[in-house]
Order: structure tokens, then C-alpha cells, then sequence
């Protein structure tokens, strides 16, 4: 039975094995909305909508603060961001709105 390796493939985003022509080359992600139900990409500019206490950081960032060059993450309620006095900083999307 030569051949019969072939048969499935494995799908490392869903961690099963499937039939080859199921798997897809690339996963596509979920879309992320803003709290207006803006489309957000990645490298978009957002302005927070309210006052946010970073945790870990000691600061609060102000409602108006525009972010730019957003990154968006797995998960489709968070974006992975930068500012100018924090590193790493992740934002929900309820708290922002696209510019």
C-alpha cells in the first residue's frame, strides 16, 4: 500500500491530521474591530477613548493618546502596541477607535 502516507497532512494551526486538500496555507486570522466597528490592520494609528491605568507601569495614559503602528495578535479583542514610555503594552479594542 505505497501511498497510503500521503494520505493525510497535518494542520499545525488546528493540531489535527487532515485529508490534503483541507489544509490551508494560511490560517487566516480573525477580523479586529475598534469600538466603533472599525476594521483595524496592522500599522493603523488608534486614539484611546478613555482614561487607562497601565499596569506594571505606574502611569495612566489619557484619553485622546493616539498609538500608531498597531500589530495585531491572535487574539481578535487585543493589539500589541508601543508608546513612547511603555514597551510591550497591550490594548483591548473596546478601548480604542481607529483614526
Amino acid at each position: 500500500m505505497a501511498g497510503d502516507d500521503d494520505a493525510y497532512v497535518y494542520d499545525e494551526a488546528t493540531g489535527e491530521w487532515r485529508p490534503p486538500g483541507e489544509v490551508a496555507a494560511s490560517p487566516q486570522r480573525p477580523e479586529v474591530r475598534d469600538a466603533s466597528g472599525n476594521l483595524l490592520a496592522d500599522g493603523d494609528a488608534v486614539t484611546l477613548i478613555k482614561d487607562l491605568k497601565v499596569k506594571g507601569a505606574g502611569q495612566t495614559l489619557k484619553q485622546g493618546t493616539v498609538i500608531r503602528s498597531i500589530r495585531l495578535t491572535d487574539d481578535p479583542e487585543e493589539i500589541d502596541c508601543r508608546h513612547e514610555t511603555i514597551k510591550g503594552l497591550v490594548l483591548r479594542t473596546e478601548f480604542v477607535r481607529k483614526r
